[in-house]
């Protein structure tokens, strides 16, 4: 009797085991744990009125206006360009201003630049031998060299105001401040005229968004013209002057305004730009017209200028000059791309109730996959993007393919992949899976950066998750509606875990220069958190209306981090700074492990139920050795078997009145909610989990029954507010469990999968073999025949 009821009293300490916690929190304070769930107050700033607590901009947000007026000539001898502008500049600020900032972004082009003075000298491996040599991709080396002899950036001719005269100025590197002659008070507007050339980069070899390529084969260029004037630095109510130097990585932030641009180039160049195009009637054939306008009411790809024409122009080379001129409204930058060898294409995609004309322009090389898929991709683009965020508010939306491999411009983005052409035989055209997908995905990606930070304007040169990590969400969710199975990078946790558990990373709330894994810090891993939010934590409905809202309040504005966390938790009432903490904040990844599963029934108290399932227990104990070893032994009652009595046929678990006469006293003082429950048939579960990665998720269970069933349980995140570390979920099912396993399909970009299993299973795997390679045979290899060299082509033009 006395083992009996300290056994049911161990059974009920099990029972109430979740209950623990209460006694391990007596001792945490001696050692606390990181609170996961802590509120974010301390690390986001204080609401204002400029931006409010709900994430939304408040009744006295403001920001600049600058209005551009350019005129610029293309000098397609010496890949340079001449041009000046006249700036008004508008202060909406409560401020008054004493000088401005202009971006000099072309001087990161100089040799003397901290973008090439602050890149380190080789790449390879840690811990290397220090006469092992040094390790560098050769085309990183070309550029290296390259950039210390280009003669990059901006020569400045003159900086005056709007009548005329001189304005004081120093250039600090890729910064410029202009000193007013008058303080420039709220409301107050300030004209400022700049005149400049600089020579134009050659993209593959510099690097850069922007710069030319050169044909060899026909010998012409196409100029993808990024970055190229000087541009009003950011005043804004969270920084005052964004005037952070210039490095190549972070890049822009920049005011909205409205642009009059009138470039001139090459009579037979086509050009594309940011806006429309005011002057058609000068600068296109009356066919090219008619195909324009006939573009305007298609809903497929129509040519405007046709692979017979752009080969025209590619061979005779007209010496005369044409202006384009472009008008574009509210937007924050303007790039065009100009080059004899483009064809053009273009279609109507519908955006909202207004038409927006897509268009694509790319050399006869990217024949047959651009005229395939380039515009098409535009469309689909806005088509998508316009479901989770906004309607595309601009007129026209292009596509450029030449050097630059991707980057994105108010309407227009410059795109890479090209078909594989076989020099002998250029009608034998290829491409790879990749290139194809690659193409479609840039594409997607390039357009979609349209929306964000084109329109919602983040600040870039300190937050690149802002815009790249927000638009490689919206991305992958374009990508899975292209196709069944698309091949998307990005987007899916199971992506990402390997970045997760990598130990070379910062937090994505880290300034832009100073990421680590670029790629996928700034990309990957915010594109993964969105679409966790959205499957997994939010739900679809939830999260889709959030994330509409902060587009819908923030485009044609300038938002920072607190605006976009605190939105998400406004129009969902969804508490998620702890997720915004570990994910953001934070290196900790998800490794949440099922380290026990116990079951168990309620303590009857019923003596005839309650102690043979103690004799069950009892018995299921492994025989010691020497029970097992002396199985079979002659025992002495077995010879005299007149020495057993009472107590070789009853033990310890044996009902005895007693025992009933107890439980009938017992029970007459039950209450009937506890005799109910006393009687509740069905199985208990304990199951005790370990948070090993230290990122705090929900746990998601796939439950597998005897009966062949199973389903889906989401445990919240919450679980883990009394013990980040450890914890444990009591369950009740009324049938028997088998098989339990933590996160099923893979949706938390949990990094060991081989503790998500219980009972564990065996991990398949494979033994990479290898063989060795032999040592070299330095006088073998030296007593070879040499074989002939071939001539080497002509060499490229510089």
């Amino acid at each position: 009797m006395i083992f009996v009821k300290k056994y049911l009293l161990y059974i009920l300490c099990v029972l109430l085991a979740p209950l623990s916690i209460l006694s391990h929190a007596e001792s945490w304070p001696k050692h606390p744990p990181e609170d996961k769930f802590r509120q974010l107050e301390e690390l986001l700033p204080t609401p204002n009125t400029y931006r409010i607590g709900s994430g939304a901009p408040g009744h006295e947000y403001w920001q600049q206006q600058a209005d551009y007026h350019i005129q610029v000539k293309l000098d397609d001898e010496q890949q340079r360009i001449q041009a000046q502008e006249l700036i008004t500049y508008t202060n909406n600020s409560p401020d008054t201003l004493d000088y401005v900032w202009v971006q000099l972004d072309q001087n990161r082009f100089k040799p003397n630049s901290d973008y090439n003075l602050a890149m380190p000298g080789v790449t390879g491996y840690a811990n290397k031998p220090f006469d092992s040599g040094d390790h560098m991709d050769l085309k990183d080396f070309r550029g290296r060299v390259a950039r210390q002899q280009f003669e990059g950036g901006y020569v400045i001719e003159h900086v005056k105001d709007g009548n005329g005269h001189a304005l004081t100025y120093i250039i600090n590197k890729t910064m410029m401040r202009i000193d007013l002659p008058t303080p420039l008070g709220t409301g107050d507007q300030t004209q400022v005229s700049i005149a400049w050339s600089h020579n134009i980069v050659e993209a593959k070899k510099h690097g850069g968004r922007g710069g030319y390529e050169y044909f060899e084969r026909d010998d012409n260029y196409l100029y993808e013209i990024a970055q190229w004037f000087p541009r009003m630095a950011v005043y804004d109510d969270v920084n005052g002057w964004q005037n952070k130097q210039f490095l190549g990585r972070g890049e822009f932030a920049l005011e909205f305004g409205d642009y009059r641009v009138e470039i001139d180039v090459p009579a037979d160049h086509i050009v594309a730009s940011t806006g429309t195009l005011q002057n058609p009637d000068d600068v296109l054939s009356k066919a090219q017209q008619d195909r324009l306008q006939q573009a305007h009411g298609a809903k497929t790809p129509v040519m405007i200028v046709t692979e017979a024409e752009a080969l025209a122009n590619e061979r005779e080379k007209s010496s005369a000059r044409k202006t384009w001129v472009f008008e574009a409204e509210n937007v924050r930058d303007f790039a065009w791309a100009s080059s004899r060898k483009f064809l053009w294409d273009a279609m109507i995609v519908k955006s909202g109730d207004n038409d927006v004309l897509a268009m694509s322009y790319y050399p006869e090389e990217g024949v047959p996959i651009w005229p395939m898929y380039s515009t098409q991709s535009i469309v689909h683009t806005i088509e998508q993007y316009n479901k989770y965020a906004f309607e595309y508010p601009y007129p026209v939306a292009i596509s450029v393919n030449g050097p630059v491999g991707g980057m994105e411009y108010p309407m227009i983005t410059f795109n890479g992949p090209r078909p594989e052409i076989d020099e002998q035989d250029r009608t034998k055209r290829t491409y790879s899976e990749r290139n194809k997908y690659g193409l479609i995905s840039v594409i997607i990606h390039e357009i979609g950066h349209i929306y964000f930070p084109m329109i919602v304007n983040s600040d870039e040169r300190q937050w690149t998750w802002m815009d790249e990590g927000l638009n490689t969400y919206l991305q992958f969710l374009a990508e899975q509606a292209w196709e069944e199975n698309y091949p998307s990078r990005r987007g899916e946790p199971r992506k990402i875990v390997d970045y997760m558990a990598s130990p070379n990373q910062v937090p994505i709330m880290t300034n832009s220069e100073s990421i680590l894994q670029f790629g996928n810090n700034a990309y990957g891993k915010p594109a993964t958190a969105l679409n966790i939010l959205r499957e997994t934590i939010m739900g679809r409905e939830l999260f889709d209306y959030a994330f509409r809202e902060y587009g819908k309040r923030w485009k044609f504005k300038r938002p920072m981090p607190a605006d976009f966390f605190r939105t998400i938790e406004d129009a969902s009432a969804v508490d998620l700074d702890w997720f915004w903490r570990g994910w953001f904040y934070s290196v900790d990844h998800v490794d949440i492990s099922i380290d026990s599963v116990r079951v168990m029934s309620p303590d009857s108290l019923i003596p005839a139920i309650e102690q043979p399932f103690a004799r069950e227990q009892k018995n299921a104990e492994p025989e010691s050795m020497t029970v097992v070893r002396n199985k079979g032994m002659e025992r002495r009652v077995d010879q005299y078997p007149e020495l057993k009595d009472f107590y070789n046929e009853n033990d310890a678990f044996t009902v005895t009145h007693t025992d009933v006469n107890e439980y009938n006293a017992m029970k007459a003082e039950f209450e009937d909610w506890e005799a109910e429950i006393r009687e509740t048939g069905g199985y208990f579960y304990v199951l005790d989990f370990s948070n090993l990665g230290g990122l705090v998720m929900p746990i998601i269970l796939q439950l597998d029954y005897a009966d062949e069933s199973s389903e889906i349980v989401h445990i919240p995140a919450e679980i883990w507010r009394a013990n980040p570390k450890s914890t444990s979920k009591l369950l009740w099912r009324d049938k028997k469990l088998v098989q339990v396993t933590v996160d099923p399909h893979w949706q938390t970009a949990d990094v060991d999968l081989s503790n998500n299993h219980y009972p564990r299973r065996i991990i398949p795997s494979r033994l990479e073999l290898f063989k060795s390679e032999p040592k070299p045979n330095l006088m073998k290899e030296s007593q070879a025949e040499l074989e002939p060299v071939e001539e080497p082509k002509t060499k490229v033009k510089q």
